[in-house]
């Protein structure tokens, strides 16, 4: 199997919450985690009654926040993405799973998770990221309403543009 092939094969287990899609085994990328519309049991409350594959331990969870302004790329956007990936690739290194989210998980989400699918060497590069990523994102009821993640034109560019350090041209 390719890792181009890889990240398909995970749409098949199952989303933790609604409008999710595993990027890699140990990365699901979603929407925010809580609704206004479920006022019993949030999102997150449900996550440890779930069976996860990956065996989430809810005694384990830890936050990271990152802010993006909304549609928009980080202030400092290469210092910022080296932060996010490497918390990403520390929790990867301990087999932790891992969640990435914005708001509606598709913008800000789709940014992320597609320089993370490059920096781990999953896509060759930023367009195969995006590639991967429109995909599994066509396996989310949410693209029905929102066909496109990442959401805008430069969170696009960014993705197809992101180079990770670890990968060296190779000199013929």
């Amino acid at each position: 199997m390719s890792s181009h092939d890889a990240p398909h094969k995970l749409s098949l287990r199952l989303r933790p919450i609604p409008n999710s899609y595993w990027a890699t085994p140990l990365l699901i990328a979603c929407e925010y985690p809580w609704s206004p519309f479920e006022t019993s049991i949030q999102k997150l409350d449900k996550l440890p009654r779930r069976r996860l594959p990956a065996g989430l331990d809810a005694t384990t969870i830890t936050y990271h926040q990152f802010p993006i302004p909304d549609r928009s790329l980080p202030h400092k956007p290469t210092y910022f993405m080296r932060l996010v990936l490497d918390v990403l690739r520390e929790n990867a290194e301990q087999g932790r799973v891992c969640a990435v989210h914005c708001r509606g998980g598709i913008g800000r989400t789709g940014l992320v998770i597609g320089c993370w699918l490059v920096e781990s060497g999953i896509a060759r590069d930023g367009e195969e990221a995006l590639k991967i990523i429109e995909r599994e994102w066509r396996t989310v009821e949410k693209c029905k309403r929102f066909p496109h993640s990442p959401e805008t034109g430069p969170q696009f560019e960014f993705v197809r543009n992101f180079t990770s350090p670890k990968m060296v041209p190779v000199l013929v």
